[in-house]
Formats: structure tokens, C-alpha cells, sequence
């Protein structure tokens, strides 16, 4: 199990790898990446705070609930801060399981909380100036209720 909270960009390919290697008695290994979306081509950058400590003790509480729902043999939860430009990778979400099932509901239910629940705050800069900070969706908030 790891969760990092960083400032720096991380290599999708090389944590995937380094996850996958390590995992010598998964069956199915499931990896999503979070992307900064261009919004139409109006978002200049996305600036993500949080607060240390806290945040890291969310995540690691809530990859802990994961693993008490699903058979995992590891997971991974990677997740940046500071200003982020479109097309940058915000976060990462790794699971490995003996089966498939285990792994994919695992990840899903780890990044349904990452977009709506983890101690982070964004704000937007766009074309027109700051747009402040992003509220949750109410999709984002709707996903939650199947866990």
C-alpha cells in the first residue's frame, strides 16, 4: 500500500511498471490516471491545495476501507497539488487482486472518493480570469452513492 501527495509530475508508465512487478500474486492489475481537461480550450491551469497531514491520513483511511471491501493485494493511490496545466496528470489510481472483480470495483470505488470526498480543493484559472473554487458535480456526488 502507498499514497503519495506531491507537488511533482510522476511517469503514468513507470509507477504502472513498478506496481505491476511488484504485484507477483495479483491476477488482474487495474491503473487509472486523472487528467487536467481543457475544458473547451479555456482552462489556462488548475491550482490544487490541500492541507499535509490530513490529507494523507484521508487517503490512506479510505484505501484501508477498500481493502476491507475487496481482496486486494495492493493498492496505490498518487495524487498531486500546486498549479497543474490542461493535459497534466492530476492522480493515479492502482489495484491488484487475485481476480478482476476485486480489483476493478476497488479502483473505481478509490476514485469515485478521490473526485468528491479527498481533503483537496481546486480552482480554475480560465481564458476570462480565476472562475474560484470547483464544486463537486452533482455525477460526482451520485457516484458515491453505490458503495
Amino acid at each position: 500500500m502507498a499514497v503519495r501527495v506531491q507537488p511533482q509530475p510522476f511517469d503514468y508508465g513507470a509507477e504502472c511498471n513498478a506496481f505491476a512487478e511488484a504485484a507477483v500474486d495479483a491476477g488482474a492489475i487495474v491503473t487509472f490516471a486523472g487528467i487536467v481537461r481543457n475544458e473547451g480550450g479555456t482552462l489556462r491551469a488548475m491550482e490544487i491545495e490541500h492541507y499535509p497531514g490530513m490529507t494523507e491520513r484521508a487517503l490512506s483511511a479510505i484505501e484501508g476501507k477498500a481493502r476491507s471491501r475487496w481482496q486486494l493485494s495492493d493498492a496505490l493511490i498518487i495524487h498531486r497539488h500546486g498549479p497543474l496545466a490542461p493535459g497534466e496528470t492530476i492522480m493515479m489510481v492502482a489495484t491488484a487482486s487475485r481476480h478482476r472483480a476485486d480489483a476493478f470495483a476497488a479502483a473505481a470505488f478509490l476514485m469515485d472518493y478521490l473526485k468528491s470526498r479527498a481533503p483537496f480543493w481546486k480552482k480554475e484559472t480560465t481564458a476570462s480570469g480565476s472562475t474560484g473554487w470547483v464544486s463537486a458535480k452533482d455525477a460526482d456526488e451520485a457516484a458515491l452513492k453505490r458503495w
